[in-house]
C-alpha cells in the first residue's frame, strides 16, 4: 500500500508544472540583447521583465530600455518614439499600443517592469525592442505566451 501512494505521489508531483513568471535579459554596449526570443507560460498572470545594461557607455549616448508591443506596432511605435526624447524613454506618453515597457538605462544600471498578460493570447504575435533611436533595428525580439 505504501508503495502505491508512494508512486501516485510520484506521479502526482512530477506532472505539476511551476511557472516561472520571472525573466533577466541583457543589453550590451554593441547594440545586443543576449535574447532573440521569450516564451512565458499562459498561466503567468503577471510577468516581471528585469532589464540588465552590461556595457559602460552612459544612457544619454547608449541608452537601452525593454519595450514590448504586438507585431504590427513595433515599427510604428519605435518610429514615434524617437522624437519623444530621452527624458520620456524614447517612447510615445500615453500610446496604448505600449504593453509593457522599462526606463531607459545606462552601462552598469538595470531596471525591471511587471505588467499584467490578462489582454495578450496565446496566439497573437509580440515582439520586445529597445527603443533608443536606431537600435530596434538589432535590439529585438520574439515574445510568446505558450
Amino acid at each position: 500500500m505504501f508503495k502505491s501512494l508512494t508512486a501516485i505521489a510520484a506521479l502526482f508531483f512530477s506532472s505539476m508544472t511551476f511557472a516561472n513568471c520571472e525573466f533577466t535579459i541583457e543589453g550590451n554596449d554593441a547594440m545586443q540583447f543576449n535574447k532573440k526570443s521569450m516564451e512565458v507560460p499562459k498561466s503567468c498572470e503577471t510577468v516581471k521583465v528585469t532589464l540588465k545594461h552590461t556595457g559602460k557607455i552612459p544612457k544619454k549616448s547608449m541608452g537601452h530600455n525593454w519595450v514590448l508591443t504586438t507585431k504590427g506596432d513595433m515599427q510604428a511605435v519605435a518610429s514615434a518614439g524617437m522624437g519623444a526624447g530621452l527624458d520620456n524613454n524614447y517612447l510615445p506618453a500615453g500610446d496604448e499600443r505600449i504593453i509593457a515597457a522599462t526606463d531607459i538605462i545606462g552601462g552598469g544600471e538595470q531596471t525591471t517592469v511587471e505588467f499584467s498578460t490578462k489582454d495578450m493570447s496565446a496566439d497573437g504575435e509580440y515582439m520586445f525592442f529597445c527603443s533608443f533611436p536606431g537600435h530596434s533595428a538589432l535590439m529585438k525580439g520574439t515574445f510568446k505566451l505558450i
